[in-house]
């Protein structure tokens, strides 16, 4: 099986959702910043994720993304498949056509292979992980490190920028 990085990035995100979710909307551009995911990328992830009603979009000042639905009620196999990936471990798709058109000799393993992956990962709802108490380590210290960036590079103001064009 192989989960290429829109696997990945989608449940990465769908994490940082989840953890953030209980202080509002959270903008792509802070979990494209505390996760180092592209923005556009992440555009393309939520749209599809947005189509499975896993998120939705808040409009207006303070807007971003929340759930679409409680973190009880989204596994990570759905996260997965929304963005089109498979749970997959055969070499055919599936179809049991590896052989010349017919199974090989171990498409019954890697089919059930896929099997037991896709139950697992339907089993890990987000607020299952979102509470491990590894995952909220590090979550608290990508929100530190993000505090700290910002507090860095504060935004430049209208008046501000009009004295430093003078």
């Amino acid at each position: 099986m192989k989960l290429s990085t829109k696997g990945r990035y989608a449940v990465t995100a769908m994490m940082d959702l989840a953890i953030h979710d209980v202080t509002g909307p959270v903008t792509l551009a802070d979990i494209s910043k505390c996760q180092g995911i592209s923005l556009s990328y992440l555009e393309q992830l939520f749209s599809k994720l947005r189509k499975d009603n896993l998120v939705e979009g808040v409009r207006g000042p303070g807007g971003g993304y929340r759930l679409g639905k409680p973190a009880s009620q989204i596994s990570v196999a759905d996260i997965i498949k929304s963005v089109d990936e498979s749970i997959d471990a055969t070499n055919c798709d599936g179809k049991a056509d590896c052989n010349n058109g017919k199974p090989c000799l171990t498409h019954k393993l890697w089919t059930d292979l896929s099997e037991q992956l896709y139950v697992f990962l339907d089993g890990i709802k987000l607020n299952e992980f979102v509470n491990r108490p590894e995952v909220r380590e590090i979550s608290d210290r990508q929100d530190t490190m993000s505090s700290r960036i910002a507090t860095m590079f504060p935004p430049v103001r209208p008046a501000v920028e009009s004295r430093i064009a003078s």
